[in-house]
């Protein structure tokens, strides 16, 4: 019985620990194709309550809001003035950023190379509540 148990553990940590394995990325080895013109966003993973992407951005991404979504941005490399709201701050890399649902944001890339970013949005975002706003 308890060899019989022993298995049976040893099993179901073998999977779990595959399951978890699934659910871990190396932000490092995400990288952007070559020819990508301004914005490359690649999704790593959702459900029904969130999304994450990592994104990579060469210029700007232009003023606009999300009107049911909260979004936390980190900064991975690059720098980057932000708008958020009515404010205009300098994002480097090690900077986590919290941006309320509805709050207007955009960003201009100041460094040579990319704005890489990992965007964490709550609840699931398809892109339909992004609005975008006039300066």
């Amino acid at each position: 019985m308890n060899l019989r148990f022993s298995i049976i553990l040893l099993l179901t940590c073998v999977l779990l620990i595959n399951v978890n394995a699934q659910n871990i990325q190396s932000a490092d080895s995400i990288n952007p194709p070559s020819d990508y013109e301004n914005v490359y966003s690649k999704n790593i993973g959702n459900d029904s309550l969130s999304s994450s992407f990592v994104i990579f951005i060469k210029k700007q991404v232009k003023l606009h809001k999300h009107e049911y979504h909260t979004e936390q941005v980190i900064v991975l490399e690059g720098e980057a003035e932000m708008l958020l709201g009515d404010k205009k701050i300098k994002i480097k890399k090690g900077d986590i950023i919290l941006i309320p649902k509805n709050t207007p944001h955009s960003v201009t890339v100041t460094s040579v190379v990319p704005l890489k970013v990992i965007s964490i949005q709550s609840p699931y975002f398809d892109g339909k509540d992004r609005v975008l706003l006039e300066k």
